[in-house]
């Protein structure tokens, strides 16, 4: 009996823990959606470019 109650309550442990384990994963998922829609919004807005962080030109000049 003790044997039964001790896999009951691993079993219970187990479930939690991979409901936490799916509410993390689905919350860093909405993180990333977020995160891109920010980014697609952003490059759509022609004032956003501007903000931009990326360099349009090179940094050095070609070598001839």
């Amino acid at each position: 009996m003790f044997e039964y109650e001790l896999q009951q309550i691993r079993s219970a442990d187990l479930i939690r823990e991979a409901q936490t384990h799916r509410l993390v994963r689905e919350a860093l998922r909405g993180r990333r959606a977020a995160r891109r829609a920010a980014r697609e919004s952003a490059q759509n807005d022609p004032e956003g470019q501007a903000q931009s962080r990326r360099h349009r030109r090179h940094r050095f000049a070609r070598v001839a």
